[in-house]
This record gives structure tokens, C-alpha cells and sequence, in this order.
């Protein structure tokens, strides 16, 4: 007889962290080296989508490495500057506002992610990609991971990079306009951002105008990521 499943709360929540499962696989299917690519910056009203593929190396992993989301500000940059320092290759790019409108967020970060790939110094022979779609027309075969950054170490490397590569591009934007704030929002719909839209009107270049609330091209502002990675 079927044991019956408890309704009581459990006393710890379980965290899953990444770890290099998915490599090692990869690695014994005979594809490595094996780069994890992500973005950062697919729900902001203001600036570029961020993207970072990394290959790590199997020997010397940094300790720590988790979705960025699930780190704080400091926590973030001390990773970064170790996966760096230990990775056989790190690539970064980016997609700025006006391509964003002139296609849609979703073929930005893809378009974002490729160009990271194709920009590694070392050739991979396979891609895992945050998410459900992999990026059209990578050099080599590509894989979807759903929450991968929560589950394969290269991608949430990669997720750090990207993370933090955006920041400082937004704290530089911030520097620029002062009026809006973007080194404490990072360009999200935060009352602040909001309310200096209002008074001071958008930034050419640098707003998304086919976002709410400029809704020139009916986009919504996706959902996918929160403020929790605000800090």
C-alpha cells in the first residue's frame, strides 16, 4: 500500500546549485571543449542585452558559481573576477537598445549569445544555452537547458559575466544621465525610472522604445527577470 505524501511544510527549503554534470557528459560523448552562454538584461525599459559564453576549465572550477540572480552585488564581482582568472575562455557581447527594437528582445539575446560564442578564442564543439531556444547559427552543436543557469556551472559562469558586465555598462550610463538614475536600477521599471521618463522624457539610443510604456512597437516587457538581482 502506497505510502501516503505528508502536507506538512518542509522545516528547509532546498536549493539545487549547478554543478558540471552536463559537461562531464559532453566530455565523455567526445565534445569538449563545452562553452555555457547566457545574457543578462532581457526585462529592462533602458540599455543593451548582455551576453557572456565561458568555457571552464575542468581542473580549477571557482567555488560559488550559481545563477546570478541567486547572488548579491559583491558576490557577484568577486566571482567574476575569479572566472576570469581561471576560465580557458571568456567572451562577451552585446545588442544594444535600437537592436532590440528593430527586432524583439527574444532574437536580441539569441543574436547576443552568438555572437559571445563565435567570439571565444577557444572553439567549442558544443554550446549549452540558458533556456528553451538555442541561438541560430552557431559554429557548432547547441543545447537548451531550461533554468540552466541553476544547473550547469558554465552557464552560470556565464550568467555572472554577464551580469556584471551589464552593470558596469549601466553604472557608465548613469554617470552620463543623471537625471535617471540607471546605476541603482540598472535600467528596470522602478518608480524612479519611471518617473524620470516622465519628466524628463526618454533617452534616444539608449530606451527601448518598442517597450511599455513607450509602446511604439507593442512590446511587452518580458517577465523573466525580477528585481532580485537589484542590490
Amino acid at each position: 500500500m502506497a505510502r501516503a505524501r505528508s502536507d506538512s511544510p518542509l522545516l528547509f527549503e532546498i536549493v539545487e546549485r549547478p554543478d558540471f554534470s552536463f559537461e562531464t557528459k559532453a566530455m565523455a560523448e567526445g565534445l569538449w571543449p563545452v562553452a555555457g552562454m547566457d545574457e543578462a538584461g532581457r526585462g529592462p525599459l533602458a540599455g543593451p542585452v548582455v551576453a557572456a559564453a565561458v568555457v571552464l576549465d575542468p581542473a580549477n572550477i571557482p567555488d560559488g558559481l550559481d545563477d546570478s540572480k541567486r547572488l548579491s552585488h559583491l558576490q557577484r564581482e568577486a566571482l567574476f573576477l575569479k572566472i576570469l582568472g581561471s576560465a580557458l575562455a571568456v567572451s562577451m557581447a552585446s545588442v544594444s537598445a535600437e537592436g532590440i527594437d528593430g527586432s524583439n528582445i527574444l532574437k536580441a539575446s539569441l543574436e547576443a549569445m552568438r555572437r559571445a560564442l563565435v567570439g571565444l578564442s577557444v572553439q567549442p564543439k558544443l554550446a549549452l544555452a540558458d533556456g528553451r531556444d538555442v541561438p541560430p547559427g552557431l559554429p557548432c552543436e547547441g543545447r537548451a537547458l531550461i533554468k540552466g543557469d541553476q544547473r550547469s556551472q558554465s552557464i552560470a559562469a556565464a550568467s555572472i559575466v554577464a551580469k556584471v558586465m551589464r552593470d558596469r555598462m549601466m553604472c557608465g550610463c548613469g554617470n552620463r544621465h543623471a537625471h535617471y538614475g540607471f546605476e541603482l536600477h540598472m535600467g528596470y521599471a522602478t518608480v524612479r525610472h519611471r518617473t524620470a521618463i516622465e519628466v524628463h522624457g526618454p533617452v534616444a539610443r539608449l530606451h527601448r522604445a518598442s517597450f511599455a510604456p513607450f509602446r511604439l512597437g507593442g512590446t511587452e516587457v518580458p517577465d523573466e527577470e525580477s528585481f532580485s538581482g537589484l542590490d
